[in-house]
């Protein structure tokens, strides 16, 4: 017997049409164990830290707000895959797609290719989290002897069914490295891509003043201005704001940054106001707001989610123009803010080749592609490899302009 015979014998994979079809423990027992245990974990696994984007709270208020629903464009077809015994151990946030904004993982070439050839392009089936360009695991399996095999049996679940509703492909975005190498090697017909973000990677400091010190002394100067600059001469007043401290009026507030931003980038905003309401209420403690106040009144914001070991950066608004600003705000910030509760990096989201320069470093991040049409699958492969030669070489040639003392020593 195959041993892909062997997986689909042992595991039933469901297809849940939507959040509230699956019990809030049992998803956040798959997606962090270590947050939500509902058994024994053997010692040898690697269980994963909290990300909070996994979360069945999360994902529940991107439905329940009418933010990621049918009629923007994101029809759930989430995946829950159970053992003999029926019980859950693995499941996978996924979504039928009517277009293809909000992932930031671009396929608009492979869209056109497809439309080209004639055939149609969308639906198409998209793992991932909406509008969340952050790592993490796509296939969120208990840790335990059957992860591997259930994990497979959810890549074989995305496979079936892009056959079954005739979609013509599957992506699985934001994914770990191991996720894509395991994926790939299952031979179900995915290709691997990869991509560069900026992160913040805490090696040791023990205060910014410490990270400063780790700069070429140009660099330094440059980032102590921007900071003293930002604060308008002390006009400006930086507060974090977490936990129950968070009020509906911070909510108001932000909502008005994040209406600028997102008609200024996007055209209209991904996310409803109810969405922020709601993580609000579920998850305060995973949520940090960094406002920046004049007079009294917040004129700027950025909003951050806190996982195990990273702080996550999502949105950021003004409704007053301060040089330097955002950086303060977003970056800066967020740095002390790890530093100060032990996180191990800063993920300020996509794109931002300027983060570089503020002493965030180039890290790739990984997707993996299936296409119904084997002609397509070819192009897009052949492509594919010479878009990660490519990336792996803008990745080091970014190494080399990191504003870190080892990296501009010949400047110095």
């Amino acid at each position: 017997m195959s041993d892909a015979a062997t997986t689909r014998e042992k595991f039933r994979v469901n297809l849940m049409p939507s959040m509230t079809a699956i019990e809030p423990l049992a998803w956040n027992a798959c997606a962090n164990p270590l947050e939500f245990p509902t058994g024994a974990v053997d010692s040898a696994c690697e269980v994963p830290v909290y990300n909070p984007f996994t979360s069945h709270e999360f994902l529940l208020a991107l439905e329940q707000s009418k933010s990621a629903v049918r009629e923007t464009g994101w029809t759930a077809a989430h995946l829950a895959v159970e053992n003999a015994k029926g019980e859950l151990i693995g499941v996978a946030p996924m979504y039928a797609k009517t277009h293809s904004q909000g992932e930031y993982v671009f396929d608009h070439g492979f869209a056109d290719a497809y439309e080209r050839a004639g055939g149609d392009y969308y639906p198409k089936l998209q793992a991932a989290v909406p509008f969340t360009p952050a790592t993490g695991r796509r296939f969120l399996v208990r840790p335990g002897p059957d992860a591997e095999q259930a994990r497979v049996a959810l890549a074989q679940g995305m496979a079936g069914l892009m056959r079954q509703i005739e979609a013509s492909s599957v992506h699985i975005t934001f994914m770990t490295e191991e996720e894509q190498r395991a994926v790939v090697k299952a031979g179900l017909g995915f290709l691997p891509r990869t991509d560069i973000q900026f992160h913040w990677e805490n090696e040791g400091f023990a205060s910014f003043d410490d990270f400063l010190a780790s700069l070429a002394s140009r660099r330094r100067k440059v980032l102590k201005r921007e900071r003293r600059d930002a604060l308008a001469g002390g006009e400006l007043d930086i507060r974090w704001i977490t936990g129950k401290d968070i009020t509906e009026a911070h909510w108001d507030a932000f909502w008005q940054f994040y209406q600028d931003t997102g008609s200024r980038k996007w055209g209209t905003p991904y996310l409803t106001r109810s969405f922020f309401s709601m993580v609000g209420q579920t998850m305060a403690d995973r949520i940090l707001l960094v406002f920046a106040y004049r007079c009294g009144k917040p004129v700027a914001g950025a909003l951050n989610f806190i996982g195990g070991d990273t702080l996550y950066g999502r949105y950021w608004g003004s409704i007053e123009e301060h040089p330097f600003l955002h950086f303060e705000v977003c970056y800066y910030q967020a740095i002390d803010f790890a530093l100060a509760n032990g996180l191990k990096r800063v993920e300020a989201g996509a794109q931002g080749g300027h983060k570089l320069a503020r002493g965030y470093r180039p890290a790739l991040t990984f997707s993996a592609h299936a296409f119904a049409h084997p002609g397509l699958s070819r192009a897009v492969e052949d492509y594919l490899k010479r878009e990660r030669r490519e990336i792996l070489a803008a990745q080091e040639d970014l190494d080399e302009e990191t504003p870190f003392k080892a990296a501009t020593a010949q400047q110095e």
